[in-house]
């Protein structure tokens, strides 16, 4: 009798489902999964080396760069690594447009995920709403940073400039004619604070269009229910972070245990499944959406009543302001020193984590007292969710392995950085 072998078949990097230049090396006994061992290191791009010969601020770019899909909450946990190494106080209304940035990329995060995921598994629709709304959440980045995605917003202190009064409009062309071009403008008429207004109060019925499509389809809950089940031991075992660890039904979230900015003056509750499969995941990841504009509206009730600084006044970390630059010459020259010198961090070592839209994304920063890090270490949420494919896959069909991977929201920026 002929002896049976398990073969070995690659999955990605040229796979439109692999999320980026992930290998996987496949073991299967026919079509069932006898062992997963992912790839990595198509990709590396040697972030953390490079942080060592960049100044403090010089490196806040290369943040962004990470996950490129969620772009502020990379600077968010850098900018405010610095910020304790070296005892720099931000401005309360600094703090509240951090935490509305870092709850509109979540959105933006969680839509692109939904949209993609949902390909995977054979929906095709979703993609086309989700892209709907992120189009608007990106003008709100474009509006602040001048950039769609790579916005450099964050500054230790602070953040770059204050929200705009006015927002860009479109204008007539080829393609829209002028009572188009009208249409569109309509919510672009005030500030931005209004333009995200009218965002969060129709994005609740767009979050209830994707769940129509969705959450009780036959077909999609099929590919997801009882697909990669991780119990709560396990999940935590395996260094699990953000939906991915709630979806297992573990409550934990960095913004209620340990409150960082002013989200401890929030009002959000942490959403958990129960089986902790891939359908529950994305049930988790819905209702943080919810949760998330939740958020923003709060933000933006407090922003609209309270103006103030958005950069510390302390001359040693924060820029001096344009005006006075330009009519001052020792503000000149301090503006000068500020951006190619850098300014000088204090000795010391910390770890500075945020409730990333993937997890806890955390910096650990070494400081020998000069003007750019001695060491820098990223924590990256996706590393661990990886690193558990194998085990959330065996037994599993291929096709299941797709449905896994988009389970896990995976970015390769961030994973071989």
């Amino acid at each position: 009798m002929a002896e049976i072998k398990n073969y070995t078949m690659n999955f990605g990097p040229q796979h439109p489902a692999a999320h980026g230049v992930l290998r996987l090396v496949l073991e299967l006994d026919g079509e069932v999964i006898q062992r997963a061992d992912p790839h990595i290191g198509l990709l590396h791009r040697a972030t953390e080396k490079l942080a060592e010969h960049k100044t403090f601020l010089q490196s806040v770019p290369y943040m962004d760069r990470l996950d490129y899909v969620s772009m502020m909450m990379n600077e968010h946990a850098y900018v405010m690594a610095i910020e304790k190494l070296a005892g720099i106080e931000v401005p309360v209304r600094a703090q509240y447009i951090r935490v509305m940035f870092d709850e509109i990329t979540r959105i933006l995060n969680h839509l692109l995920w939904l949209g993609a995921s949902a390909l995977d598994v054979g929906a095709m629709s979703p993609m086309f709403y989700t892209f709907r709304e992120r189009e608007d959440l990106m003008d709100a980045y474009e509006a602040v940073s001048g950039a769609r995605m790579h916005a450099a917003y964050y500054r230790p202190g602070g953040v770059y400039r204050d929200l705009p009064d006015t927002m860009p409009q479109y204008k007539a062309s080829k393609i829209h004619n002028a009572e188009a071009v009208k249409k569109l403008n309509e919510n672009r008429q005030g500030s931005l604070l209004d333009f995200l207004e009218d965002f969060c109060n129709r994005f609740p019925a767009n979050v209830d269009d994707y769940e129509t499509l969705l959450t009780d389809n036959r077909i999609f809950k099929q590919r997801t229910v009882g697909i990669g089940v991780v119990t709560p031991e396990r999940a935590m075992a395996l260094g699990f972070t953000g939906p991915m660890l709630r979806g297992s039904g573990v409550v934990w979230d960095l913004r209620k245990k340990q409150p960082y900015e002013v989200y401890d003056r929030i009002d959000f509750d942490i959403p958990v499944g129960v089986e902790g499969d891939c359908y529950d995941r994305y049930v988790v990841r819905v209702e943080e959406m919810r949760q998330s504009n939740r958020i923003i509206k709060q933000c933006i009730d407090w922003l609209r009543q309270n103006p103030g600084p958005v950069m510390t006044s302390d001359p040693k970390f924060g820029p001096p302001k344009r005006e006075s630059m330009k009519q001052n010459m020792e503000e000149l020259i301090h503006h000068f020193k500020h951006f190619t010198e850098g300014f000088h961090v204090p000795a010391g070592e910390v770890y500075s984590a945020v409730e990333h839209a993937k997890g806890e994304f955390g910096i650990y920063l070494v400081s020998d007292g000069a003007n750019k890090p001695y060491r820098m270490k990223i924590r990256a949420p996706g590393f661990a969710h990886l690193s558990s494919l194998d085990e959330m896959t065996r037994g599993h069909m291929i096709a299941d392995v797709v449905a896994v991977i988009g389970t896990q929201d995976i970015v390769f920026g961030e994973i071989d950085r």
